[in-house]
């Protein structure tokens, strides 16, 4: 989740500088520059000036130098995490898997990138005909605090193995984890090669509207994809986008109330329920709604009670969800556990518990990016299943049932792009999926991510003419 409101304002406000401190008790963890007009110019110049010669470069070669960058950033992951608790409040562990993830992804594009194959074509037996993948020319990459190294090195990975030259900047709200991994990163890579730009919306907007940027690549809230997607119909950027979602789970009568409630809690509160494919609104059946929502409930009140959920990022996220739940109370939700602003110096939230959870409030509606879990009990899986399938966001859904025919007409039905079936989280290496609605557009991740920094030209190549003719 990242912000850059307004995108499409001409004249947009630099931030000479963003201070950050630790959501876990509010001291300073630093301030630093942002970039202004002239460094948004120069890096977007520098991009396009080595372009040419990188994308000329052998794919095996880019791919050598891709896991050098790999080994790289695995040499550098201690300061990383370290930097990534500070600014954001993952717990350092967590922190550090997202640090390896994101090595773990620069090695398999490594490997994925030289492997991108065109095809051969039927035609003439007399002429060959074939297509070829070529790098659509500078990457500007926006990338999202909430697993900040693993999310960008995805995209980092494919576009500079296909032969982009990408400008990184990192979410303002961990500008000191973006420096160092450009730091890492940029020996790794020719000059010009790879950059990072550090700064707020103003300097996001000043990226987007660049006409010398060929792809948008965003991973952030709904509000500022739109935007960027609109900043690009401008200067005919291509766009990807992950962007917010508000998933749904749907639990059947015939499942284990104990079991569901566990998966509900685990994909309501893990990170804080800062994960775009956090489960944000829960439709149970009224069989087992009794033993669920009391089961979800202590999965809160465990939570809460030892201490082991992470602040979340900022106050000023805090304040949101906060303001969401005592939205959902005032017209009729009963918070049966957390709720209440935990009276410290960072931003800590509780796992939080609302029951009686209608659609006219926002917390089944929009985003909530914390650790609240929206109760509505439904009648009957049907019923669950065309609440599931309303709003405007596409990104993940989960259905918890022992029916495969609901399971089917589950995966039939709802608009996302991605399906979980009796599991809230997890999936097979490679997947990739396509978001609808506000929740974004394009493959962002996995073997298809490749494709997207790419153009495909067809090739065909005929016979010399015989004779003069």
């Amino acid at each position: 989740m990242s912000t850059h409101p307004g995108l499409m304002q001409d004249h947009p406000v630099i931030e000479e500088t963003l201070t950050i401190t630790d959501p876990r008790d509010g001291s300073e963890v630093g301030t630093v520059q942002c970039a202004g007009e002239e460094q948004v110019t120069a890096a977007v110049s520098r991009a396009r000036g080595a372009q040419p010669g990188w994308a000329g470069t052998d794919p095996a070669v880019r791919g050598s130098m891709l896991r050098d960058a790999a080994e790289a950033l695995r040499a550098g992951a201690g300061p990383l995490a370290t930097l990534n608790s500070r600014e954001t409040g993952r717990p350092f562990d967590e922190a550090l898997a997202g640090v390896l993830a994101g090595v773990s992804t620069l090695e398999q594009y490594a490997e994925l990138g030289p492997l991108q194959r065109g095809l051969s074509l039927r035609g003439s037996v007399l002429a060959a005909n074939y297509t070829v993948t070529e790098p659509r020319g500078v990457a500007a990459l926006l990338t999202p605090w909430n697993d900040p190294v693993a999310v960008a090195a995805g995209l980092i990975g494919a576009a500079l193995v296909t032969g982009n030259t990408v400008i990184h900047k990192p979410s303002e709200r961990c500008p000191h984890l973006g420096i160092l991994l450009g730091e890492i990163l940029v020996p790794c890579f020719p000059g010009g090669v790879f950059s990072t730009l550090t700064g707020g919306s103003g300097v996001g907007r000043l990226i987007t509207s660049a006409s010398d940027v060929d792809v948008l690549a965003h991973v952030g809230s709904s509000a500022a994809g739109s935007a960027i997607a609109q900043a690009a119909s401008l200067t005919g950027s291509h766009v990807i986008r992950e962007n917010g979602g508000n998933d749904p789970l749907l639990v059947d009568a015939d499942v284990d109330p104990v079991w569901a409630a566990a998966q509900a809690a685990v994909g309501a509160f893990s990170n804080s329920g800062q994960i775009c494919t956090s489960v944000e609104r829960i439709y149970v059946h009224r069989a087992i709604a009794e033993p669920f929502t009391a089961a979800l409930a202590a999965e809160a009140q465990r939570r809460n009670s030892s201490g082991i959920l992470a602040p979340l990022v900022d106050r000023k996220l805090r304040d949101a969800v906060h303001a969401q739940v005592t939205e959902a109370v005032s017209f009729g939700a009963r918070c049966v556990e957390g709720g209440v602003l935990p009276e410290s110096s960072g931003a800590s939230y509780p796992a939080t518990v609302l029951l009686d959870c209608t659609e006219v409030m926002t917390v089944m509606t929009n985003e909530t990016f914390g650790p609240v879990a929206s109760v509505t009990v439904v009648d009957s899986f049907d019923e669950g299943l065309h609440l599931a399938a309303s709003g405007p966001y596409g990104l993940a859904a989960s259905v918890l049932t022992g029916s495969i025919a609901s399971a089917q007409r589950a995966i039939a039905i709802l608009p996302v792009g991605t399906v979980k079936v009796n599991a809230v989280f997890g999936g097979a290496p490679g997947g990739s999926a396509q978001p609808r609605g506000i929740s974004g557009a394009g493959f962002g991740y996995g073997p298809e991510l490749l494709d997207e920094f790419t153009l495909v030209k067809v090739v065909h190549i005929g016979s010399p003419g015989v004779g003069g003719a």
